[in-house]
């Protein structure tokens, strides 16, 4: 029985192809804590907590992760039985009130780790997958229609892609609308349009944007009002015929349960940094299923690690009706993959192998670590701009 004998974090700084505009930050660089859990028998497995503008977009950050790991989570499970999972997360979610990010990346690791020694991959450990590949979309988010519209029908052309999510949310409503409906225009019918206003809107603009950008022919809007307003998220739901995504507003089963009994959403973006884990957002993907709502793989902007833990899990889905943004890995100018995750046919595929089906290359992770690896101790390639 493999004791789980020493857990470490590091920061990884990973600089972008562009900067990726959100409403409430723009990003250049992607900081991504990676998590190596070493157990007795010499076996170890990898994760990844990833969050999104640092601590503008959520209560975790790349530093609060790291540290809830080492002071926490860490001396919760070190000495536990390495092959009992449930075990290992329960004890995780006890030493720690919320942090669902940084449980998840142990989660991740402790997944890998077991997959690695049976000879499964992740997917198996969770009953077998349905699909080798799975649609993905690509974010526009230069914050410049025409370079948007030059970059989407580039990845037209390579058919990397054919949906595609607008982030919007910095400018006046109306300038929002007007800013999509030139890029959905360009697109027509070659593509599906949605946008993420990531919170941004009061419900009065909400209201406002709802009906011009179902004007327009776009598909969907995510999270366009905080996540704390829930019952004026299920009136956005009911009153329009544009579908309306939760995702900052499910933080794990509970509040995907009080979302799905108010139908408060059409949609969950579901994330498995933001659920805490991969079995908790099985659980999230349950509920929706249960309730009828479409699913949507979503992405914390992950590199390869977290990526590849998220397809294991949602290739065990019957049917995503949103398909998945699980893009991260092709925002950044490198790859710390020794093989990088495919990308093609319009999909992202699902890595063969055991475990997250993935392997570190070690010179680039050290390359671009924030300073030095920290321990607990034991208990007691460059891609071309789009």
């Amino acid at each position: 029985m493999p004791k789980i004998e020493n857990i470490s974090t590091r920061i990884v700084d990973l600089p972008t192809i562009r900067g990726h505009v959100l409403s409430m930050a723009t990003m250049t660089v992607q900081s991504v804590v990676l998590v190596h859990v070493h157990f007795s028998d010499g076996s170890v497995g990898i994760g990844e907590g990833t969050s999104i503008g640092g601590l503008s977009y959520g209560a975790e950050s790349p530093e609060s992760i790291a540290s809830a790991i080492e002071t926490y989570i860490a001396p919760a499970i070190i000495g536990r039985d390495g092959d009992n999972v449930n075990a290992a997360r329960h004890a995780a979610e006890r030493a720690v009130t919320g942090n669902p990010i940084a449980r998840c990346a142990v989660e991740n690791a402790l997944w890998d780790g077991l997959g690695k020694r049976a000879g499964k991959s992740v997917a198996e450990l969770f009953g077998g997958a349905l699909h080798t590949g799975l649609e993905v979309a690509w974010t526009l988010a230069s914050g410049n229609a025409a370079q948007d519209i030059e970059e989407a029908m580039s990845m037209l052309e390579q058919r990397r892609h054919r949906q595609f999510k607008l982030k919007v949310g910095k400018r006046a409503v109306r300038e929002d609308i007007a800013h999509v409906a030139r890029i959905k225009s360009a697109l027509g019918d070659r593509a599906k349009v949605t946008v993420d206003v990531n919170q941004a809107w009061s419900l009065h603009d909400a209201r406002i944007g709802l009906a011009g950008l179902q004007e327009i022919g776009v598909d969907m809007v995510e999270q366009p009002i905080a996540a704390c307003h829930r019952h004026a998220l299920g009136t956005l739901t009911r009153d329009y015929q544009i579908a309306v995504m939760a995702d900052e507003a499910l933080r794990g089963p509970e509040d995907a349960l009080n979302h799905a009994c108010e139908h408060a959403a059409d949609a969950f973006a579901v994330k498995i940094a933001q659920s805490g884990g991969l079995s908790r957002a099985a659980e999230v993907i349950a509920i929706g299923q249960a309730a009828g709502i479409g699913l949507y793989g979503g992405t914390m902007l992950e590199s390869g690690v977290g990526t590849a833990a998220a397809l294991q899990l949602f290739a065990t889905v019957g049917h995503l009706a949103w398909g998945t943004e699980l893009f991260g890995p092709l925002l950044f100018k490198d790859d710390i993959l020794t093989t990088p995750l495919v990308y093609s046919d319009f999909q992202v595929h699902v890595p063969a192998g055991h475990g997250s089906g993935v392997t570190l290359d070690q010179d680039k992770v050290d390359f671009y670590t924030r300073g030095k690896t920290r321990a607990v101790p034991t208990h007691t390639h460059m891609k071309a701009s789009v």
